[in-house]
Formats: structure tokens, sequence, C-alpha cells
């Protein structure tokens, strides 16, 4: 079987796992799980931190064996693609893809943040690296304040985190090539996959490991604020 990996995937009161199981790499794709049955729900690849070619050749080929043209609806990039190419990928696999600018990109045309709302959910984007200390929930949370947003999608650190934190969702999906960083050397190639349903958002976390893959659930659901 798989080794458990070293990942951060936890939070305070309102934020529960509730299935975790190992899926190995002859299974179908991920977008077989969850099914998109319904025309209410909205899949979203949330990814970043690919830093091809320089400290990566390509996302590993079993997620892009995974990842199947048409089956998403939008793409959430946290940035430091650093390549054309890695953009081109991510527009094959949806029409509507959003990225914010990391510190190794060099196309200035993409944001340094951004808001975007899919479904009933206000997603804010950062790559991350403005946030300091880097990582911060505190300074995150800060940043999620001021976009007034209900979800917080941010990178840089390279290493996976997904929390609850004052009744709002803050998701970091890692590094999808296991490209290190400072903060993490050893980092482990992950991404997240949100199903976002009215007020519900299940997300699937989908890390790499030797033999194939370990995924994990998660739900959050929105409250009414007033």
């Amino acid at each position: 079987g798989a080794q458990a990996l070293n990942v951060e995937f936890s939070g305070p009161k309102g934020f529960r796992i509730y299935l975790q199981f190992v899926v190995s790499s002859r299974d179908p794709s991920v977008m077989e799980q969850p099914r998109n049955d319904s025309k209410n729900k909205l899949l979203v690849l949330v990814l970043g931190d690919m830093h091809i070619p320089h400290r990566a050749n390509d996302l590993p080929q079993k997620f892009k064996g995974l990842l199947v043209p048409g089956k998403i609806q939008h793409v959430l990039c946290t940035g430091n693609l650093c390549s054309r190419e890695v953009f081109d990928y991510l527009k094959t696999l949806a029409s509507d893809v959003h990225v914010v600018r990391g510190d190794f990109d060099e196309n200035t045309n993409w944001p340094e943040e951004k808001v975007v709302t899919i479904g009933q959910f206000k997603i804010g984007m950062i790559h991350g690296h403005q946030v300091v200390p880097w990582g911060d929930p505190l300074a995150l949370a800060n940043v999620r304040r001021r976009l007034d947003c209900d979800v917080l999608i941010t990178g840089h650190t390279h290493k996976l985190r997904a929390y609850d934190h004052e009744g709002y969702f803050i998701i970091n999906p890692g590094t999808c090539t296991g490209a290190y960083s400072t903060i993490t050397p050893d980092a482990i190639p992950t991404f997240v996959l949100m199903d976002i349903s009215g007020p519900r958002l299940t997300i699937y976390v989908y890390l790499m490991s030797e033999d194939g893959f370990r995924v994990e659930r998660a739900e959050f659901t929105k409250t009414e604020r007033s």
C-alpha cells in the first residue's frame, strides 16, 4: 500500500475529513470521481507552482493522465507557471482559466491578485509571496477579509494546506510538479479538485506517491451571513 505522506490537511471546527483512501494508478480518470451528474455542479481544478522548465520538466504523467479535457469547467492557478506552454496546456482542460502572477512569472498581464465568482462562491486568488510571513494563517486571513471572499486560493509555499478559518475556507494546492522551494525542499506533487454544488464545496486533494495516488476529501458549506 501507499505510505503515509507528510502533508498538512487539517483545521479548526467546521472542517472535517470524512473520506480517505488510496487510488492505484490503474484507476479511471479523476474526472470519474466526483461524478459530475448534476447540471448544478461545477468542477474547478486548483493547482500551481509548476516552475517549468527551471525546477521541473513537466507535470507528472500520472497527473496528466488523470486530467481529462472537457470535464472541468474552471481552472484556478496560483502562478509560477514560468512558461507559456503550461498556460496553453491548462487551456486545453477548460476554456475558463484564471491565473495570478507568481514571483517567477514574466507575464505581466496576469494580475497579482484576483477575485472570481463560481456558482455561489466568491473566490479570491493570490500567489502568496506578497504575504508575510509566507503561508501564515493570520496574514492570509487578512488578505481574505480584504478581498471579501468565501474561499482564498494561495500558493508559494509548495505545501498543501486546506482549512477553515473564521468560517471561511483557505486552500493552498501545493505544487503540481513537486518542484522544490526554499520552504519545502522535498515537495510532493499535489493538486486540488473542487466540486461546487449550491452552497456546498467539496474538495478532493490528490497527492502522488510511489504506488499511485492518495486522495483525501473534505466538505465546506457556505453559511448565510448578515
